[in-house]
C-alpha cells in the first residue's frame, strides 16, 4: 500500500497527486523539486540568455518543454495536450507535470526544456479509482419514473463530495489495480479519526458510482440493481466539519473477502487480496538545445583585443594544422577539444596577433603549441626567411622540467617535424655556451630565460630571423629571473631591420596575472590581445581595488555601512552579494533607507527583468544605486557594469570570488589600448572578515599580495597566528624535503603539507651532530641528497651482521609464504643480502606472481620487489636497527633558480661517489638526517702510509656547470634548529640566483 498526497480532485476519475512513500520506492525529497525550480528560475531568466536559441522549431502534441506561469511566477515542465487558434494567435493547452495545473499560453512564449532539468521524474501523477464507474439520474417524462444508471462523466456533486473527504483525512493510502501509461487505477484509503473507509465502495454505498461487473449488467439487462447497502452516518451534503463529529461506521460489500482488524482501538479494513503491479516509470526527452553564447563576458571570459577574436567551438573549425588535429584525436591523451581556453587563444595565436592568456591551463602547453606550429608552417614564412639561418621561434620555460616536457610533446606529435624542434640547456661551465651547437635546420628551440641570456652572449647572430617568442608560464619566469629576460631587447632590435619581412609575434601564457605583464604589454607588444579566462585574475588585470575590513560576524552590517558612500561625487552602482536570502532581506531593510536600493534572490526570478531594468538607467553624480542579491541570482542578472562589490558573504572559493569581481569586467581598465582612459570609473572590492572565516585568511593573504593593495596590520598578524595554527597541526608529519636540502620550502609553508618547525620527538638526533664521520653513499636521491651508512672506524656491525646473513642463506634459503604489510624479509640482489621492509602489498587477484613495495633499511632506497624473491629472515637478524641515514651536502644548490636537480647532474654524481668511502665534517643532525661538508673521498697512496684527497663532492658538483654556492644554507639551518619556523618565502641574494617563489608551483601536466 502507498501512501500519497492529492494535489488536486478533477473527478473520481482524475486525481492529480504525488506518491509519498511506499514499499520498494524512496521517499520524494521535496527540497530536490524546490532547488529544480530555482535552478530552472535562475536559467531562464538569466538576461543573457539568448532565447530564439532555445525555442522549439515544431509544436505538436505530447511535447516535454518549458513555461512561465504567471500564478506560480515561475518556470515550470510542462507538456503541450492541444493545439488551436484563439483570439491572439496560436495558442496552446499546456499541462504542469509537477504542479497538476493547467492554462493557456502563447506558443511563442515555449521553450525547449534542457537535459539537466529532466533528472528528476515528473512530481505530479494522474490516479482514478478503479472498478467503478459515475452514475447519473435518468428520469423518464412518460412513465414518470426515475432510475440510476451507468454515466459516462462524474456528477458535480461526487467530485465535491470527494473533496470533501479528503479535507478531513489524516492520512490518504493506495492500492495499485493497474497501471497505464496516462493514468494510474488505485483504490484508494482514506483514514478519518482513526477509521479507515475505501472511497471506492463508499461512492457506489452513495450511489454515485457502480461496479464495473453491475454496469455491464445494467447495460444488458436494463434493470435496477439492489444497492442497498449500509451507509456511513455522513452523506454528500455534510460539511467536511460534520464529517469529523460523526464517528458513525459501517461494514461496506465488497467483491473481495475482508477481515476487519482492531488495533489500539483503530479500526482498520483490509482486503485479502493480493495485487501484483509493475510500475513502469518513463521519462520523456525533448530534443536537448546546445546553447552557444559568442559574447566573452557571458562566459565569464575578458578579452581585449585591437581585432574580433572569434572563439572556436570545435576541433574541425580549429585553426590548428590537419597533421596536428590527427594526433590529437589519436592520441592517448583523450583530448575532447578545445576548452574555454583554447577556443580563445587559439584563434588569436593562429592570426600572428601579440597575445597574452591568463588561463587555469597556463601550464600546458597545448594552449598554445597547435595554433603556433600552424603559424610557423606557413608558406609565407619560409619564402620571407629562407635565405637566413637560426630558429623562428623560441619558447621560453621556467625551468629544465618544462623545457623536456615541451619537446617530448613536439616530438611525440611528429606534427613539427619539419620544423626540428630542439632544446638547450645551458650551465656555468666555462666556454660551454661558446661550444654550444645548434642544428642548421632548427626553427623551434625550446630554452629557458638563462640558458638563451648566455647562447645570446656568444651567438646573437643565430636569432637574426626570429618571429615567434613564446613566454611559457610568463609569471614564473620574471619570478625567476626578471633580469634575464633579455631576449625582449633583443626581439625589438630584430624588429627594426627592414629587411625583416615577416611580422613577429610575443604569445605570453600564464595561470595568474603579475605586475610585469603591465611593462610586457605597454612595451613590446603591438596591438596586443589579452584574454583572460579566470575571472579572478581578470581583476588583478583591471586593476581592481582591493579593500579588506577586519570585523566581528555580529558587527557586518554596521562596518559594511561604514564603507559605503551615499553621496557619492561620481555616479555609484554597489553590487552587495549574501549567502542566503534571509541575508539579503536583512541588508536590503538595512540599506534602502539610505540609498535607491534593490534586491534579487530566487525567491524573486519572475522579477529579475524589472530589476535589470531599473538596474541599467543611466544615473547622475551624487548617486548610488545598490543591489543586493545571492551568488546564484547575481549569475542570472548578467550584470557587468557595477563599480563596487561588497562581500557581505565570504566566497568559498576563488571561483566564487571571482564570479563577484566579474560585475565589474566593464569598468575594467583596458590595456590593450596601451592609453587608459581617464574618465574611467574606479573600481573596488570590499570584503568583510570575520572570524568564521579564519581558515581563508592565508588564501585571501596570498591574492592580496599580487593586488598591491594595503594590508591592515591587524590581517597580517592574524595571517602569522593561522599560520602557526596550521603548522602546529602537521606536528606529526615529515621535515619538509627542501627545507633540508635547500634551506627553505620551494612553496609557502601554508601550502606545502610537509612540516617546516623542529618537532623534538621526531627530529631528536640518532647520531653524532659534529666531529669528522665515514660514509658510505649507496642510493643517489639527488646531486647533495643520498642514502647511505656511517661507516664505524673501531667495529662495524652491520659488516658483522652482513657476513652472518651471507652465511647463513648460504646453507638454508626459506622463501617466504605470507607476505604481509610492516614484515622484514630478505633479498638477494647484486650478490649481497639486503634486509627489507614491506611497505605496500597490492592485491594478487588471479596473477601468478606479484610485486610488493619494499623499504631497504640498510641502504635507504625504496623500490619493487618480486614477492616470490622475499626470503624469511629469522628474529636474530632483526635486531639490529636499519642502518640507512639521510646524507645531506651543505652549501650547493641548483643554479637558475632551480628547485631540483637536472637529471645529469645527479648521474655524474651518482657514478662518482655510489658505493665509495667519503669522509665528511658533520653539521647538524635532526632524526636519521645528517648534514655535512665537506664531503671529501680520501684514498690511501699505494705503498705509502699517506692519504690524500682524491675530490670534493662540493666542488665537483660545482664543476659541472649545473650547481652554484648556496651560503645561506646553514645559517638558515641554525635558524630551523633555534626552534623559529623556517620561512617559505626565504629570499636569498641576487647573486645566487636564488628567487623566493610566493606560490605554488603548479605540477606539469602528466602524458598518459
Amino acid at each position: 500500500m502507498l501512501e500519497i498526497s492529492i494535489i488536486k480532485v478533477v473527478d473520481p476519475g482524475c486525481l492529480w497527486g504525488k506518491v509519498v512513500k511506499g514499499p520498494g520506492m524512496q521517499a520524494e525529497n521535496p527540497r530536490e523539486y524546490e532547488d529544480l525550480q530555482t535552478k530552472m528560475n535562475l536559467f531562464y531568466h538569466d538576461v543573457n540568455l539568448e532565447v530564439q536559441e532555445i525555442k522549439p522549431t515544431t509544436l505538436e502534441e505530447g511535447q516535454l518543454c518549458a513555461v512561465f506561469c504567471p500564478v506560480l511566477k515561475s518556470w515550470c515542465r510542462a507538456t503541450v495536450e492541444s493545439l488551436f487558434v484563439g483570439t491572439v494567435g496560436s495558442q496552446a493547452m499546456c499541462f504542469l507535470v509537477d504542479h497538476g495545473e493547467r492554462f493557456i499560453i502563447n506558443t511563442d512564449e515555449y521553450v525547449q526544456l534542457i537535459r539537466k532539468f529532466l533528472q528528476l521524474p515528473f512530481r505530479v501523477r494522474r490516479f482514478q479509482l478503479a472498478r467503478i464507474y459515475p452514475m447519473r439520474l435518468k428520469v423518464s417524462i412518460s412513465t414518470e419514473t426515475a432510475e440510476l444508471v451507468p454515466s459516462p462523466c462524474w456528477d458535480v456533486s461526487a467530485t465535491k463530495y470527494l473533496h470533501n473527504l479528503l479535507k478531513v483525512s489524516t492520512l490518504v493510502e493506495a492500492v495499485l489495480c493497474e497501471t497505464n501509461a496516462d493514468c494510474t487505477a488505485v483504490e484508494l484509503y482514506l483514514t478519518i479519526r482513526n477509521v479507515k473507509i475505501c472511497v471506492n465502495d463508499d461512492l457506489v454505498v452513495k450511489k454515485f458510482a457502480c461496479y464495473s461487473s453491475e454496469k455491464a449488467i445494467t447495460e444488458e439487462q436494463n434493470e435496477s440493481l439492489d444497492r442497498s447497502l449500509v451507509s456511513l452516518a455522513w452523506d454528500m451534503f455534510s460539511r467536511p466539519q460534520q464529517i469529523l463529529e460523526m464517528n458513525g461506521c459501517c461494514t461496506v460489500r465488497s467483491h473481495f473477502p475482508r477481515v476487519i482488524l482492531f488495533i489500539g482501538g483503530r479500526q482498520i479494513v483490509y482486503f485479502l487480496h493480493v495485487l501484483t503491479v509493475k510500475i513502469k516509470l518513463a521519462m520523456m526527452f525533448c530534443p536537448v538545445c546546445q546553447i552557444v553564447c559568442y559574447e566573452p563576458s557571458r562566459r565569464g571570459v575578458l578579452v581585449h583585443s585591437a581585432v574580433t577574436v572569434n572563439p572556436c567551438s570545435n576541433l574541425s573549425l580549429a585553426p590548428i594544422t590537419e597533421q596536428f588535429r590527427k594526433v590529437i584525436c589519436l592520441s592517448v591523451r583523450k583530448y575532447n577539444g578545445p576548452g574555454l581556453a583554447e577556443s580563445y587563444a587559439w584563434p588569436s595565436v593562429a592570426r600572428g596577433c601579440d597575445t597574452v592568456l591568463v588561463v587555469h591551463g597556463g601550464n600546458d602547453p597545448l594552449t598554445y603549441i597547435p595554433p603556433l606550429l600552424a603559424q610557423l608552417q606557413m608558406a609565407s614564412v619560409f619564402s620571407a626567411l629562407n635565405t637566413r639561418k637560426g630558429p623562428i621561434a623560441v619558447i621560453l620555460c621556467p625551468g629544465w622540467e618544462k623545457v623536456q616536457y615541451v619537446l617530448d610533446l613536439l616530438e611525440d606529435s611528429q606534427a613539427a617535424a619539419s620544423l626540428h624542434p630542439a632544446a638547450v640547456l645551458l650551465g656555468l661551465k666555462k666556454d660551454e655556451a661558446k661550444n654550444a651547437k645548434i642544428q642548421k635546420n632548427c626553427q623551434l628551440l625550446v630554452t629557458t630565460p638563462f640558458s638563451l641570456a648566455r647562447l645570446l652572449e656568444v651567438h646573437c647572430f643565430l636569432f637574426l630571423r626570429l618571429c615567434h617568442l613564446v613566454l611559457d608560464e610568463v609569471s614564473e619566469l620574471y619570478s625567476r629571473a626578471p633580469d634575464q629576460v633579455t631576449i625582449l631587447k633583443h626581439f625589438r632590435e630584430v624588429a627594426r631591420e627592414k629587411s625583416l619581412e615577416c611580422s613577429q609575434q610575443i604569445v605570453a601564457v600564464s595561470n595568474q596575472w603579475s605586475r610585469e605583464l603591465d611593462g610586457l604589454i605597454t612595451e613590446h607588444m603591438v596591438s596586443p590581445c589579452v584574454v583572460v579566462t579566470v575571472p579572478e585574475e581578470a581583476a588583478v588585470y583591471g586593476g581592481v581595488l582591493q579593500t579588506v575590513l577586519l570585523c566581528l560576524d555580529c558587527n557586518k552590517t554596521s562596518v559594511m555601512l561604514s564603507s559605503l558612500d551615499f553621496s557619492p561625487s561620481v555616479p555609484q552602482k554597489t553590487l552587495i552579494v549574501t549567502n542566503s536570502v534571509e541575508e539579503v532581506e536583512h541588508v536590503y531593510k538595512v540599506v534602502n533607507t539610505a540609498a535607491f536600493s534593490l534586491k534579487a534572490h530566487e525567491g524573486l526570478s519572475y522579477q529579475f527583468d524589472f530589476v535589470v531594468e531599473q538596474w541599467k538607467k543611466d544615473i547622475g553624480s551624487g548617486t548610488q544605486v545598490i543591489l543586493v542579491t545571492t551568488n546564484d541570482s547575481m549569475k542570472a542578472l548578467g550584470i557587468r557594469d557595477a563599480t563596487c562589490v561588497v562581500h557581505y558573504g565570504f566566497p568559498g572559493s576563488p571561483k566564487l570570488f571571482g564570479n563577484r569581481l566579474f560585475c565589474m569586467s566593464d569598468n575594467f581598465q583596458n590595456q590593450a589600448k596601451k592609453v587608459l582612459s581617464s574618465s574611467s570609473p574606479v573600481v573596488r572590492s570590499v570584503m568583510l572578515l570575520s572570524e568564521r572565516n579564519a581558515r581563508h585568511v592565508s588564501g585571501v593573504l596570498r591574492y592580496l599580495k599580487r593586488t598591491c593593495a594595503t594590508l591592515p596590520p591587524e590581517l597580517l598578524q592574524f595571517s602569522e597566528g593561522v599560520q602557526q595554527a596550521k603548522e602546529e597541526q602537521k606536528i606529526g608529519r615529515a621535515l619538509c624535503s627542501h627545507l633540508k636540502s635547500l634551506g627553505f620550502c620551494r612553496w609557502e609553508s601554508a601550502v606545502c603539507p610537509d612540516r617546516h618547525i623542529i618537532n623534538r620527538t621526531l627530529d631528536h638526533p640518532l647520531h653524532p651532530d659534529s666531529g669528522t664521520i665515514q660514509v658510505l653513499p649507496l642510493y643517489i636521491k639527488s646531486a647533495n641528497v643520498y642514502y647511505g651508512r656511517i661507516v664505524s672506524q673501531k667495529q662495524d656491525q652491520f659488516k658483522d651482521l652482513a657476513a652472518e646473513m651471507n652465511s647463513h642463506y648460504t646453507e638454508e634459503r626459506v622463501f617466504a609464504k605470507d607476505v604481509v604489510k610492516g614484515g622484514l624479509y630478505a633479498v638477494h640482489e647484486e650478490e649481497e643480502y639486503h634486509r627489507v621492509c614491506v611497505t605496500k602489498v597490492p592485491d594478487k587477484e588471479d596473477k601468478l606472481f606479484s610485486s610488493v613495495t619494499a623499504h631497504f633499511i640498510d641502504d635507504g632506497y625504496v623500490q619493487e620487489v618480486k614477492s616470490h624473491q622475499l626470503l624469511q629472515l629469522p628474529s636474530e637478524f632483526q635486531s639490529l636497527p636499519g642502518q640507512a641515514v639521510e646524507i645531506i651536502l651543505c652549501r650547493v644548490q641548483p643554479i637558475d633558480g632551480e628547485m631540483d636537480w637536472n637529471p645529469k647532474v645527479t648521474r655524474a654524481i651518482s657514478l662518482k661517489i655510489k658505493g665509495k668511502l667519503h669522509q665528511a665534517k658533520l653539521i647538524k643532525c635532526l632524526g636519521s638526517t645528517v648534514w655535512v661538508d665537506p664531503m671529501i673521498r680520501v684514498t690511501r697512496v699505494p705503498g705509502l702510509s699517506s692519504f690524500i684527497n682524491e675530490y670534493n663532492v662540493h666542488d665537483e658538483i660545482i664543476a659541472t656547470g649545473m650547481g652554484t654556492i648556496n651560503s645561506q644554507h646553514l645559517e638558515l639551518l641554525k635558524t630551523l634548529c633555534f626552534g623559529e619556523e623556517a620561512s617559505a618565502a626565504v629570499v636569498p641574494s641576487e647573486s645566487e640566483r636564488l628567487l623566493s617563489i610566493d606560490n605554488k608551483k603548479k605540477s606539469l601536466p602528466r602524458k598518459n
